[in-house]
């Protein structure tokens, strides 16, 4: 009986820490830790994107997602502020991520200025050539960057939820934000 009633007892003391544990904060430090750690669907997701991609060879996905991989394990971020107002939540959050933008900006601007260099004898512009020239650069970014992202979540069924986050979030995440 002893054993019985103490397993009714751990049994609600886990399912009210899980409850204690699920806070906004806690959820948006959840959901970028799946970034940090590569989860199995952060980086399913991101397959999932370069397989819909037509401007990269099979090469340039490969090393693109080597790229990703390298910006989620080097993430990192300060929950700045948590505002809960009822059942709804906004965490405000600054996430320091390489700059892959400042990268792609700088090739762009070299095809600009030396466009010959990526040009065919059509003269039309070998994209397969600049590409593997942007992931260069992006390969060799060192520089950092640093982005604030809202976070917002809604409490359903008694917990928090982070709400869908948008394309200029996951832009930020990416390091590929343009500001």
């Amino acid at each position: 009986m002893k054993k019985i009633v103490a397993g009714i007892m751990l049994l609600l003391l886990v399912s009210g820490c899980n409850n204690v544990m699920n806070t906004p904060t806690k959820e948006v430090e959840e959901f970028l830790g799946k970034y940090q750690t590569m989860n199995e669907k952060v980086l399913n997701q991101l397959d999932d994107v370069l397989k819909t991609d037509d401007t990269m060879t099979e090469d340039q996905k490969e090393e693109y997602k080597e790229l990703m991989k390298k910006q989620y394990q080097n993430l990192s971020y300060k929950i700045k502020e948590e505002t809960v107002d009822g059942d709804h939540a906004s965490i405000v959050t600054e996430l320091e991520v390489f700059d892959y933008a400042k990268a792609m900006d700088e090739a762009d601007k070299d095809l600009k200025e030396n466009g010959e260099e990526y040009t065919k004898e059509d003269g039309t512009t070998d994209d397969e050539k600049f590409m593997d020239y942007k992931i260069s650069k992006m390969k060799d970014m060192k520089d950092k960057v640093t982005y604030t992202i809202t976070f917002t979540l809604t409490k359903k069924d008694d917990a928090w939820k982070l709400d869908d986050i948008t394309d200029i979030d996951r832009q930020k995440i990416h390091g590929i934000y343009e500001n």
